[in-house]
């Protein structure tokens, strides 16, 4: 059931660890399979870039009302050369406010149903049975991309843990501490890992200083005649069809794209207005 809906490897498969400096601080190299990690690259760019996201690009005029982003890529040329430079993420669920850090129930839409069935079986594998995902931002990186170091302190339940895929080309990830002053430790994050934060990484300065291009491609290890049509979902299925792949394929050998997901309220509670009574 793991492999057919969510594109993941059976769980005893899977190889967990966790920084013995950092605690709380877990890695999990790329359990998913090459069907996995094209299905959700796939949402990434064709689906979750619709609405009701919001885009870093809405306020610029770039899409005109009604038009979808990864339809206008692939299909005008001229247009589509400027979007795919320019999109740099999409928020979900509950959507981050950049300006202000704060959530709102008046900037809520339907967190996706896959999106949050996979953060609960990832959750549950490393024992965290309680985890709701409420927020996703989905950071779309090219190879001059950086990501200063931050802090993830937005959220209202702050002992959730932060879980984040990443899908492309690879990174340097920093994990930094509670403060500015700590020297960060270094991490190569490939296509496929998850990293999550959780106990006392999940306050620490993190950033991404760097993209790497990598020749690797797992998501072209495709051995379909030996997979069992029935272990896998339509919808990750139809990803291992060349024509579809193509477009986004093209797209990631020159960008990566991480989605980190976070629980937003504490558990029982089920909306800001409820929180704050």
């Amino acid at each position: 059931m793991v492999s057919k809906y969510m594109g993941l490897k059976p769980i005893d498969e899977w190889r967990i660890y966790e920084l013995t400096n950092k605690p709380g601080l877990l890695f999990i190299p790329n359990p998913f399979t090459a069907l996995g990690q094209r299905y959700w690259v796939c949402r990434c760019m064709r689906d979750f870039t619709c609405k009701p996201q919001k885009l870093n690009i809405d306020p610029h005029g770039y899409l005109k009302e009604g038009e979808k982003w990864w339809e206008i890529c692939t299909k005008d040329p001229e247009r589509g050369r400027t979007l795919l430079q320019k999109l740099r993420w999409a928020t979900l669920g509950y959507h981050h406010n950049w300006d202000t850090k704060v959530y709102s129930e008046d900037a809520h839409d339907l967190f996706p149903e896959d999106l949050a069935e996979l953060c609960e079986l990832v959750a549950k594998a490393v024992g965290f049975h309680n985890f709701s995902a409420q927020a996703a931002i989905v950071n779309y990186y090219h190879l001059d991309s950086t990501l200063s170091g931050h802090t993830d302190h937005s959220e209202i339940d702050k002992d959730a843990p932060l879980f984040s895929f990443s899908f492309g080309q690879s990174a340097i990830f920093l994990l930094g501490g509670k403060s500015v002053e700590e020297k960060p430790i270094a991490m190569l994050i490939c296509s496929g890992d998850i990293v999550i934060m959780s106990g006392q990484s999940r306050l620490c300065y993190h950033g991404v200083p760097r993209i790497l291009a990598t020749d690797k491609a797992p998501w072209n290890d495709l051995i379909i005649e030996k997979q069992n049509r029935s272990d896998v979902c339509e919808k990750v299925f139809e990803c291992a069809d060349s024509t579809l792949w193509k477009p986004f394929e093209s797209y990631l050998r020159t960008s990566r794209i991480n989605m980190n997901v976070r629980q937003v309220l504490k558990p029982g509670v089920t909306s800001l207005v409820q929180q704050s009574e």
